[in-house]
Order: C-alpha cells, then structure tokens, then sequence
C-alpha cells in the first residue's frame, strides 16, 4: 500500500532560514524514509493533485493554503501548526487564525501548555509534537566561574532588558560571565547592549554566530538564560537540554511546557531582579562545590527531559499525527 503523499506549507522557505523553515526542513528528512513529502509556500500549485495530506504551519500567515485545502477536500488530511504568534496573539483577534483552527482535522502545539491556549471547542484535535535537536556531549566548563550565555536575536519579544537590568545587579568580582549572543533586530536594543556592556565588564554582547559555534557557545555554558515574553517552544532551549546544560527561564507557558511544572530554575517575566538572584545562587553553590545545589538539581531535571527532543521520539509524533489524519 502507498504511503500517502505529504505537502508542507511553511510562511518561509530555506532563504529566511527561520524557525518555521527549520521545521518544515526537519519534518521532511524525519518523514522522507517512508512518504513522499513536498515544502512550499503557496498552495494549491502545479502539484497539488498528488497530496494526500497537508501540514500547514502558522494558522494566520498559512490561511489562505488551509482555506484552500478545505474547499477542495473538506478538514480531512488537514493538520494545522500554532507558533507562538499564533497561540499567544494571532487567535484572539485574527479572524482567518481563528477560522484555520476550525477547519483544520487536528492542531498541533509544540509543547505541553500549548493546548491549554486554545479555545476549548477545538483543543479536542489538539496534539504535542515535541520539536527535536541533536544532541551534544556537554564541554568543558571553567570552575573558577560561572559562564552563562544567552541566545537570541535582540528585539522586543525575547525581552533582552531582563539580562541588561539583571547583568547590572551582578557584581564584576561575582565571578559571573554572561554572554549574549544575537543580531541587534532591534536597532535600540542594540545600543543598550553596548552599554550594558560599558556598566557591567562581565557581560559580553557578541552578536550572530554561526550554528556550530552557538551550539558549542551551549555546551560550554554552565546555564543558558531565556527571558522571553512569548514562545510557542523555543529551539534553543531544547538545544541547552540536549546539550547538557540546564536553563534560567521566565515563567510563561512556552517554556514551562517544554521544562515541566516543577522545574526550579524559574523566574517572573521581566523580573531582572529574580534572574540576577538564580546566577548568584548558582555560582554560591557552585564555588561551595554543593553536591546538591540549584545548578546540580536543574542539570538533573533537564537530563530527566531530554527524552522529549530526540529526532526519534519526534518522528514517532509525526508519524501518529499522520495516522489520525
């Protein structure tokens, strides 16, 4: 019997190389050992006639596609993928967002909160499809510091004041180094880096850094910082997992849905204050060489998750999905 043919809709093609390419790309070499799987951007096109199921992702900038696709063949073979934007913006008010989630067979969020921001006459189609990064061997990390990095392009959404405020609070013999690595998106943002970098000798801002070296800018980290305002599941913390190293994040539901309700290496959104604290408490314990201190505990908790992430365990995902389908 035929594997049915599977078309990805992606806002973005390979030339944005953002995160709704990355995942189209990364669910077409997951899928292609047994479909056929096909990206575009636009749809229907010259070959529209042989799909059988679409995966569409973004509910708004996607609609035209699903709409598309539900006139011809009715929600049947039609899954629906919410970023961010769209659990967490764009299906309050939007209505082509909203209309994509009903017609769409099933929805899919890429952490575990995700469902709960849905409206409740659909989170019944709703399912978790945990995104998944490669592993890394955990690198050597210097004792006579505590190295923290953060990773994220600098605009308003990550919320890059938080670390600005909170590398500020830390005093430069603390034995804190904070890298900051990203493109200044945001022109302002960019400048207030320079001078948190004048105000604070241990923070560093570094700007974009090709893939390798980020991941390698993780692995040697003793913590990764995320500050994020919204996420709908943000790679990078899935890579610090895979990487061996545990994770200071705001408490919003994209990253308590990928860390889990009991992680302890939270702090409020925006609170520089609480962040600054967690460093300072890590780098106590690890001075003191504290067998069971904060930084210990968190390493064990995203070890404990990083199960969740590996290529095989999001295939088996996709996989399920395109059985309900």
């Amino acid at each position: 019997m035929r594997s049915p043919s599977i078309v990805i809709v992606s806002p973005a093609l390979a030339d944005a190389n953002n995160g709704n390419w990355q995942t189209a790309a990364r669910w077409q070499q997951l899928l292609q050992p047994t479909h056929r799987v096909r990206i575009t951007q636009e749809w229907p096109d010259e070959d529209a006639a042989g799909d059988d199921l679409m995966l569409a992702l973004h509910a708004r900038r996607s609609a035209q596609a699903i709409q598309a696709w539900a006139d011809r063949r009715g929600p049947h073979g039609l899954a629906v993928v919410l970023t961010g934007t769209d659990l967490y913006g764009d299906i309050a008010f939007d209505p082509t967002a909203k209309r994509s989630l009903d017609l769409a067979q099933r929805l899919v969020v890429l952490q575990s909160l995700g469902i709960a921001a849905l409206p409740e006459v659909v989170q019944h189609k709703a399912r978790v499809i945990y995104q998944s990064t490669a592993s890394v061997a955990p690198l050597a990390k210097p004792r006579h510091q505590l190295r923290a990095v953060m990773v994220g392009h600098l605009r308003q959404v990550k919320s890059p004041q938080t670390l600005f405020e909170a590398a500020c609070l830390i005093n430069a013999d603390a034995g804190i180094a904070i890298d900051h690595i990203g493109d200044a998106i945001d022109a302002p943002l960019g400048e207030q880096a320079r001078a948190t970098q004048s105000r604070a000798p241990h923070y560093r801002w570094l700007g974009g850094m090709a893939h390798d070296d980020v991941r390698r800018a993780i692995a040697q980290a003793h913590v990764l910082v995320h500050t994020s305002a919204v996420e709908g599941g943000a790679h990078v913390v899935m890579e610090a997992i895979c990487s061996g190293t545990p994770v200071l994040a705001s408490r919003i539901d994209g990253n308590v849905g990928l860390l889990g309700e009991d992680y302890e290496g939270y702090f409020e959104h925006g609170n520089a204050a609480q962040l600054a604290a967690l460093l300072m408490r890590c780098r106590a314990e690890q001075a003191g060489a504290s067998p069971d201190g904060l930084l210990t505990r968190l390493t064990a908790q995203c070890a404990r998750r990083a199960h969740l992430f590996t290529p095989q365990a999001e295939r088996m995902s996709l996989l399920q999905l395109l059985d309900e389908l």
